[in-house]
């Protein structure tokens, strides 16, 4: 059974940076894609950042780039979200899942999410 727990969320004031984690077991990590997606109060959850199986290709949607790092640890079945400038916006509930690399679509079930809050 595939478990993501997601962390290293909290309050922070705009401008600022938090650095999420989230460590998979149940699944062949060094094999899976994977990504990083947000819900907002109200709003569908939406794709952030994705990472391919070794860490060589990256991917991350318009509203995040040049602020946002996505990076993987294989060998700590770990993917982190490095994130910087933060925006009022940017306040969500963060989850990471595996994904399917062509689409960014998530595969599988989903962890209880870090939430991200940041202030003005």
């Amino acid at each position: 059974q595939v478990q993501l727990v997601e962390s290293g969320g909290g309050l922070v004031q705009a401008g600022g940076s938090l650095r999420l984690s989230c460590v998979a077991s149940g699944l062949t990590f060094s094999s899976r894609a994977l990504g990083w997606f947000r819900q907002a109060p109200g709003k569908e959850r939406e794709a952030v950042a994705a990472i391919n199986s070794i860490g060589t290709l990256t991917y991350y949607v318009d509203f995040v780039k040049g602020r946002f790092t996505i990076s993987r640890d294989n060998a700590k079945n770990t993917v982190y979200l490095q994130m910087s400038s933060l925006k009022v916006e940017d306040t969500a509930v963060y989850y990471c899942a595996g994904i399917f690399w062509s689409t960014k679509a998530p595969i599988g079930s989903w962890g209880q999410g870090t939430q991200v809050t940041v202030s003005s």
